[in-house]
């Protein structure tokens, strides 16, 4: 069983219907005890990251203890914004301090177009799980004004060029996200989600 963490930000809805169309044995919950009974977890969220972090602070801490104990995650969006360990968006706010990093904006003083709407080319780096059976790279659907910089030397990244290099995704053990929507990116999206599903049944095996 995966467990879509819903708090109450977010597009759980169209998550829910990507993971449910490819066959996945999902339940939605916020529950301690249904997160700590998963075997994979999905952090999802739209809107802004200091609003997200406030809503999600109730479990954060049963989050990081999933994640610290190997349990897979994926964050999507602006769950993936919460997995570093700083966001600057509305002010300063911690994360969940999971992937060494920081959430910044997008330069507004460059002649780009903010948010950062459609679909973008995301190169992938070497040996990137997520990303399985996918090549070097595929075209992924992006909504953000705000963006990762990595500074985790554990971390494998994707980028996107939006006049900036943009970080598509991140890569650190059992920790997974990306900052495009994988639930919106048609056939390649709904491979990255079951290469996650994959992870899960393989991390699951193992136990």
């Amino acid at each position: 069983m995966l467990v879509i963490i819903d708090y109450g930000v977010g597009n759980v809805r169209s998550v829910t219907n990507a993971f449910r169309y490819i066959d996945s044995d999902i339940t939605v919950s916020c529950d301690p005890g249904v997160i700590r009974k998963s075997h994979g977890l999905i952090l999802p969220g739209v809107g802004a990251s200091g609003y997200a972090m406030e809503k999600v602070a109730p479990i954060a801490d049963v989050i990081k203890e999933q994640a610290a104990a190997g349990k897979p995650l994926l964050g999507i969006c602006v769950g993936y914004q919460l997995l570093f360990e700083e966001s600057y968006e509305m002010g300063t706010h911690q994360c969940l301090g999971l992937v060494k990093g920081k959430v910044i904006p997008i330069p507004q003083d460059m002649g780009l177009t903010i948010p950062h709407m459609g679909w973008n080319y995301v190169k992938f780096a070497n040996g990137m799980n997520l990303f399985d059976g996918l090549g070097q790279g595929r075209h992924f659907a992006f909504a953000n004004s705000f963006y990762a910089q990595v500074d985790d030397p554990d971390a494998k990244a994707a980028y996107t060029e939006y006049g900036i290099q943009v970080t598509g995704a991140v890569e650190k053990g059992n920790i997974f996200g990306t900052q495009f929507h994988p639930e919106k990116s048609a056939a390649d999206g709904l491979q990255v989600l079951k290469n996650f599903v994959k992870i899960c049944d393989e991390e699951d095996d193992g136990c």
